[in-house]
């Protein structure tokens, strides 16, 4: 305790890093990681910790000042850790009462700009630097604007707001210089890792200056957009690779910059809030203008994929940004559709039941009334329209990147999701691309199931089909029975049947009975009663279960 509170502890460690290089100076800069860790209870009052918290605060602005060792790579991630452990372990109450605050604060801001700047050198610290500002914004509500230093609250936006705007030009920018490299920077759209810890951090930086920032990035959306339904038009429906030119580069370093925008959108409109504390506040309005432009964005690049039958695909990347933005938009806005939908209709009954019901229609919740206006200022349509879109979006991936395992994967968790909700699956049942999917759930129609590594995800297809096919009324909506669904299943085991059983162990009978016992896993996994359990059981005793002995004498040795 006795060193901890010594003032020349903490500057010993500093000096230390100072005058020696890696590894030495990043081990001394994780030692003051440590210190800067320590629990409140080693300081014998709060205004120990304070003097505790001035001294690191003020080295800290030194390090910024003079940027001590942080060309090093090991010294400025580890320095990049202590930022972002200060805020972890201190309140911004204790924050702004240090000296130099503001000065921290311009300091770590311009920092911060410099390092997503120059995001090739640093990918992997990034995301602590967004942690801190994201702890630090996160606190404002718990914090008087009479605390502390004068004007603190005002600062922390304006810093906000400038981190904000250099995140985005930066990471567009990035998309050029990855592109002129030739293959020498690696892409950070390709680093799922990184990726992740980033937009994780995000939403609740942008949306503490959510208006400003918005405009930002619609604007750069629509201008974006606008050059790439251009050179679509002109490029027509032959695949990008072949255009002229040099309108393959441009179209790369367009849908490179979609792909960031549709992320970045993305988690910003999953990070909306239903918490009474932020409704009511308008934001549902901006998530709408944003939502729009990926939504547009979507219908553009499926337009294009199904007028050139599979041709003009897009960017992998492009694909998977719009399917974590509607992964998101699922989880905000797609739970109350039912409550919704039956807003308008009343019960004829006296009883109580139907009296509140009534009263509880008659006036909507303030959850509702967001969830309306947030649909009303989309312009596309009800949410049963975007939910089509959403679908259609799903079916048209199924069928035209069948051997890109992550936009199939990706796809499917998506459909999956939507299907376990309670309000999205009962939405799911009314839509005819659904209805599509349970009555044409064969290779001919949907190539991915034909693809041998797409085996495990035979299982998730058939899981959610299944799912929505015996939920409540789901046959009647579906307008196809059980065993319906099940015929081409059928099918193919009554011909396999016919094999003695040295031909089920040929290659030729391999694929076909992984496929339909990967089929069958996965509408077995649905089965989620009694009566539905004996509705497959029926189907396939006594007829089809001798099939299984078969096969486990024949592939006895082979796991799969």
């Amino acid at each position: 305790r006795n060193v901890l509170q010594d003032p020349s502890t903490i500057e010993l460690l500093l000096h230390f890093y100072s005058e020696t290089t890696p590894p030495r100076s990043s081990k001394a800069m994780e030692a003051i990681i440590l210190l800067c860790s320590v629990r409140r209870s080693l300081f014998p009052t709060d205004k120990d910790r304070a003097a505790f918290l001035g001294r690191l605060m003020t080295g800290i602005r030194e390090l910024l000042s003079n940027k001590t060792g942080l060309t090093h790579p090991d010294n400025y991630h580890e320095f990049c850790r202590l930022l972002g452990r200060l805020k972890a372990n201190y309140q911004l109450s204790e924050l702004v009462k240090a000296d130099g605050y503001i000065e921290w604060l311009e300091l770590a801001s311009g920092f911060t700009v410099q390092s997503v700047q120059n995001w090739q050198y640093c990918t992997n610290s990034i995301h602590y630097l967004l942690a801190l500002w994201g702890r630090l914004v996160a606190a404002v509500p718990y914090v008087r604007p009479e605390t502390g230093v004068q004007g603190h609250l005002q600062a922390l936006e304006e810093q906000v707001l400038t981190v904000n705007k250099s995140y985005v030009e930066s990471m567009l920018d990035s998309v050029e210089g990855v592109i002129e490299s030739d293959g020498s920077l690696d892409d950070p759209l390709e680093d799922d890792g990184s990726l992740k810890e980033q937009l994780d951090r995000l939403p609740v930086i942008i949306r503490f200056q959510y208006e400003p920032i918005a405009n930002i990035i619609l604007s750069k959306f629509d201008n974006l957009l606008a050059q790439y339904q251009e050179i679509l038009g002109h490029i027509g429906t032959i695949s990008t690779e072949n255009a002229p030119g040099d309108i393959p580069k441009r179209v790369a370093i367009i849908e490179g910059q979609l792909t960031w925008l549709t992320y970045i959108i993305g988690t910003v409109v999953g990070g909306h809030s239903w918490s009474s504390a932020h409704m009511g506040d308008g934001e549902e309005t901006i998530d709408a203008s944003l939502s729009r432009r990926a939504l547009q964005l979507a219908q553009i690049v499926d337009y294009r994929l199904t007028s050139s039958n599979g041709v003009g695909r897009t960017d992998s990347k492009l694909e998977k940004a719009i399917l974590y933005y509607c992964q998101n938009f699922r989880r905000v806005y797609m739970f109350m559709w039912d409550q919704v939908s039956n807003s308008g209709t009343t019960s004829g009954a006296l009883s109580v039941v139907g009296i509140m019901t009534a009263k509880l229609e008659s006036a909507p919740s303030t959850k509702q009334k967001v969830y309306e206006r947030m649909f009303e200022h989309l312009g596309m349509g009800d949410h049963t329209t975007v939910a089509n879109l959403i679908v259609t979006k799903v079916g048209n991936n199924l069928k035209f990147w069948p051997e890109d395992n992550d936009i199939v994967s990706n796809t499917l968790d998506l459909l999956l999701d939507m299907a376990g909700g309670y309000s999205s699956s009962k939405l799911l049942l009314t839509l005819d691309t659904v209805k599509f999917l349970a009555r044409h759930h064969t290779e001919d129609h949907f190539p991915f199931l034909a693809v041998p590594g797409n085996a495990r995800h035979r299982t998730t297809f058939h899981a959610t089909l299944a799912r929505l096919l015996l939920s409540p009324n789901g046959e009647e909506k579906l307008g196809i029975t059980f065993e319906q669904f099940l015929e081409p299943i059928i099918t193919t085991m009554t011909q396999l049947e016919a094999f003695a059983p040295t031909e089920l162990r040929n290659e030729a009978a391999r694929r076909p009975l992984v496929g339909i016992f990967r089929d069958l896993r996965g509408i077995a996994s649905s089965l989620h009663n009694r009566r539905t359990y004996c509705m497959l059981f029926d189907i396939l005793h006594p007829r089809h279960l001798p099939l299984l002995a078969k096969v486990a004498d024949s592939w006895h040795d082979q796991n799969e």
